[in-house]
């Protein structure tokens, strides 16, 4: 029996995932791979970032990316799903980024700090414009689960 998730297998391991790994390019075409909180909609993954951010920015400029979850600690549980991606930016106030938006912030709800507890700074930080990621499969998936495998009884 192999270790490759089935596609189906692999949206729903991407599904429940709670943080994503987000590689976008540089400008200098080195990568830089950030963890990120997301939801998956119609399989397509969604995140929330700042307008003006670097990564918002490094998409802009060359929407390749790779997106990866994983699980695991012991050999036997390891299993990943890494999949190449086409970023774009959607505009927040747009239907598919209202939607977007609702399934992530049900997905993460009692995760972050209660408002209250935000710094004025950083409320004033992430305040200042957000715009959705979009990401869409460009690819084939590079998918594994160890525990398919049929280990030799003792």
């Amino acid at each position: 029996m192999g270790v490759r998730l089935t596609e189906e297998e692999a949206w729903e391991m991407l599904a429940r995932s709670h943080t994503g790994i987000i590689t976008t390019l540089r400008r200098d075409g080195w990568p830089i791979s950030l963890p990120m909180w997301f939801a998956v909609v119609d399989r397509k993954i969604y995140m929330r970032t700042l307008a003006a951010s670097k990564k918002a920015l490094r998409i802009k400029h060359d929407q390749r990316a790779c997106f990866m979850v994983e699980s695991g600690e012991a050999w036997k549980d390891l299993a990943a799903v890494v999949i190449p991606v086409r970023a774009s930016l959607i505009d927040a106030d747009s239907a598919e980024a209202r939607q977007a938006l609702a399934v992530l912030g049900a997905k993460y709800q009692g995760f972050g700090l209660p408002r209250q507890q935000v710094p004025e700074a950083t409320k004033k930080h992430y305040g200042a414009g957000n715009v959705v990621i979009r990401l869409e499969a460009a690819g084939g998936m590079i998918t594994w689960n160890n525990a398919k495998i049929r280990l030799k009884s003792a």
